[in-house]
């Protein structure tokens, strides 16, 4: 995998994990099995630290998110072995539904401009004149950091403070002073660093959370599946149907209300981009209209599409 790579978690890194328990433990305390579940299931995830959301809500699916008595409790190796087969397969369960995006920051991008003399100028020259904002052809060597802020991850640079190895680097270069620098001087301070950072990088890579959701029809299964919770949407479509008076067909006032009232039930934000508006377009295609008593059922017929489309095509959309 190179730098900007989308990578999706979506659970199934985590089905075929190893679930083992170290030889030399006779007996291990709820924190530390559910210490070793995290552990394993970052080690399956590319090295990820899993969001406390996400642990949260798995350890909820297996009724273990408030519980201080179990993090206390010796288990032997048969109840230790089931505690992190659940939670890992909760942790997997929870990302089907909600899968993450990633990106492995391992140096690629870095390379690619350090082995282009061209492209390392032009970076080092737009960079120096974001910097220089008084336009005095100098700055301060410590701006080197908000040099690497500038660049990003989008450029392969980790936040510094998320990447200790980035601190070191700019120490051991002395780029933390207040000595002023040409454009030239700038560039000749900024390449080892980057130089050095890639091989960091190489080394141990970073992995980082984009801020993309997919929607993949998982929520909306779960309501389908749930009678009473669909009737409730049921009614509350006709009730915003009732209170409108427009003339508008059954078709179009449940097109309404899901593109308001959607992303609650599952569905992807309305106005998030093209392929939400395609999506609608092709859900709501050749319907055929219902009277009263046939509602309910032309309401589950469009959700069903909808499940039905975005398992086949999950769209993916910004935070």
């Amino acid at each position: 995998m190179s730098d900007g790579a989308l990578t999706v978690l979506d659970g199934n890194h985590l089905r075929a994990i190893d679930l083992s328990l170290p030889e030399a433990e006779v007996s291990l305390t709820g924190a530390q099995v559910l210490d070793l579940a995290d552990s394993k299931a970052s080690s399956s995830l590319f090295g990820l630290s899993l969001p406390q959301s996400l642990k949260s809500s798995a350890l909820k699916r297996i009724s273990l998110q408030e519980d201080d008595v179990f993090r206390l409790k010796e288990l032997d190796r048969e109840q230790a072995l089931k505690v992190i087969t659940d939670y890992i397969t909760a942790i997997a369960d929870e990302l089907k539904d909600d899968p993450l995006v990633i990106s492995v920051l391992d140096g690629y991008t870095l390379r690619l401009f350090l082995e282009d003399e061209d492209d390392f100028a032009m970076l080092a020259e737009n960079l120096f004149t974001d910097l220089d904002v008084e336009d005095t052809g100098k700055i301060n060597k410590n701006e080197i950091r908000n040099a690497l802020v500038h660049m990003g991850v989008e450029m392969g640079v980790p936040p510094i403070s998320e990447f200790p190895p980035l601190s070191d680097i700019l120490k051991k270069h002395e780029a933390d002073g207040e000595e002023e620098l040409g454009q030239a001087q700038f560039a000749e301070l900024l390449q080892p660093v980057l130089q050095e950072l890639s091989e960091a990088l190489a080394k141990k890579h970073f992995v980082f959370i984009q801020n993309i959701k997919i929607v993949n029809g998982s929520k909306l299964r779960k309501l389908l599946a749930d009678e009473k919770q669909l009737n409730i949407i049921v009614e509350k479509i006709l009730e915003d149907k009732h209170q409108g008076k427009d003339g508008s067909g059954n078709a179009e006032r449940i097109r309404s209300f899901l593109e308001k009232n959607g992303t609650e039930l599952g569905l992807p934000p309305s106005e998030a981009n093209e392929a939400v508006a395609l999506l609608y377009d092709a859900v709501f295609a050749d319907l055929e209209e219902a009277g009263e008593d046939k509602f309910g059922n032309l309401v589950k017929q469009i959700l069903e599409k909808f499940a039905e489309q975005l398992e086949a095509s999950p769209v993916f959309h910004d935070i």
